[in-house]
């Protein structure tokens, strides 16, 4: 079904496709601000094979899309202007200050924006944590352990002071101090606290605190521009809402936004419902990223919840179940036939995982026709719209570096994850140099820079 929003309804073509029906999906405020951005956009970048496109656009709408499907993932991305092998990493944090919510939340939720205390162990032991509506929902020392694995792994835990946290987690200029000590060069900077508001069941607050983060993150990167790019982040409980702000990230200059690994139970990524955001991704050209431990809402017992005393180690190794499952939801309702320029991408989780479910996805569509309500358009199987459409961003998996041409070596991307306790950081440069022992350096430098230059609009000529 083709998108159509509010009383308008868009009818189109791609190629030799037939035109869709129009459908309508109910929203709940006007879409006007968001068709003057997108006109807007095409001066942002160039659009001059629009023109050619089968479009019917009643009431005056101005959309854009491209005729032409490309072929692989490549296709979708931008071509780099850099000439060094400098690293890239496509998965570092920051970590949020205590007063980030307060100064830059609506004013109508700051008297329930989660706060920052300071209490003590039975032991005696001060640690910071965030508290909202008087419940524990997270601590400073679990996103700031960064190299502490290199040095004593059993020191690792989930308590620490603001005190503890690096100036470069919250200060752009030591940011770029700590990544050049890395050998890194520049980093797409994602949430630490963020990652857990997505178990808030406040919804209308969640969609607060990711507006006021956008807003800082947006900040933070303009210190440094062409070396930190900033990863929004939304809540797509209301889709029209989600688009909006998708849009405003774009404005802002962000280059990327966080959507839940895995929505509301009753609100798959299958359902047509999400269409706008698949549109509009698409169309202000921003990936979506599913980063590991954002369910929305969590899942007791399996992977965090809104109590961090809830992680288990099962949830952990079995984080990846998650992110496959919506990247499948997302393939079987053919988004990727609708929206063929859509990027969506899985972070965090490791990659070894994908070259099986590759193979699961072929196997069902060609083997298990009843489980099919889905045919492609054009004749692809499920894994080539994983090589077209998707990416992975990884750490440290040599055993998945080894099936880089069944996953595809233009679909992955490698972090640092700097500053959290998984981090290669300080020695990103002695990981990488052995987990791609023997492979050639034309891979290893696609890899490390070269698709997330294109991807994320790193561009140093």
């Amino acid at each position: 079904m083709s998108p159509s929003f509010g009383r308008a309804s868009v009818v189109f073509s791609v190629g030799s496709h037939r035109p869709r029906q129009a459908g309508v999906l109910p929203v709940s405020r006007s879409v006007a601000v968001s068709i003057r951005r997108l006109a807007r956009a095409r001066t942002r970048r160039d659009r001059s094979r629009a023109d050619s496109r089968q479009l019917t656009r009643p009431r005056g709408w101005s959309m854009l899309w491209s005729p032409r499907r490309p072929a692989n993932f490549k296709a979708c991305q931008r071509r780099p202007v850099m000439t060094a092998d400098k690293l890239i990493s496509a998965d570092s944090h920051i970590v949020e200050p205590p007063d980030l919510y307060d100064s830059h939340i609506e004013p109508k939720f700051r008297g329930r924006a989660p706060r920052m205390e300071r209490h003590r162990t039975r032991t005696g032991r001060e640690y910071d944590a965030w508290y909202f509506d008087g419940i524990r929902v997270g601590t400073v020392g679990s996103v700031i352990q960064a190299g502490k694995r290199f040095e004593d792994p059993s020191s690792i835990d989930f308590l620490g002071v603001w005190d503890d946290v690096r100036k470069a987690a919250y200060e752009p200029h030591a940011m770029l101090e700590e990544l050049e000590a890395d050998g890194v060069w520049a980093a797409c900077l994602q949430p630490s606290q963020g990652l857990f508001w997505y178990r808030l069941t406040d919804s209308e607050l969640l969609s607060a605190l990711c507006r006021a983060y956008n807003t800082w993150i947006a900040d933070f990167c303009q210190a440094a521009p062409t070396r930190l790019k900033g990863i929004g982040m939304l809540n797509v409980d209301d889709v029209d809402e989600a688009s909006q702000e998708l849009e405003r990230c774009a404005d802002l200059g962000l280059v990327g936004a966080f959507i839940p690994v895995y929505p509301l139970p009753d609100r798959p990524y299958r359902q047509p419902m999400y269409d706008r955001l698949w549109w509009t991704a698409q169309e202000v050209d921003l990936p979506l990223l599913l980063h590991v431990a954002t369910p929305r809402g969590g899942v007791p017992g399996c992977e965090f919840t809104i109590d961090i005393n809830q992680l288990t180690a099962a949830g952990l190794v079995n984080s990846d179940y998650w992110v496959r499952y919506s990247l499948t939801a997302i393939i079987f309702a053919g988004v990727f036939d609708r929206y063929p320029r859509l990027r969506i991408g899985s972070v965090e989780h490791e990659t070894a995982w994908v070259p099986h479910w590759l193979k699961q996805m072929d196997f069902v569509y060609r083997e298990r026709p009843t489980t099919r309500t889905w045919k492609s358009r054009s004749g692809m199987l499920p894994s080539d719209y994983w090589r077209r459409n998707m990416f992975v961003e990884f750490m440290e998996d040599d055993f998945g570096l080894r099936f880089r041409d069944v996953i595809g070596v233009e679909n992955m991307l490698w972090g640092n994850d700097f500053p959290h306790a998984e981090s290669t950081w300080p020695k990103s440069r002695e990981f990488l140099d052995r987990i791609f022992t023997g492979i050639p350096e034309e891979d290893r430098r696609k890899i490390t820079w070269e698709n997330a230059a294109r991807l994320f609009r790193f561009d140093r000529g």
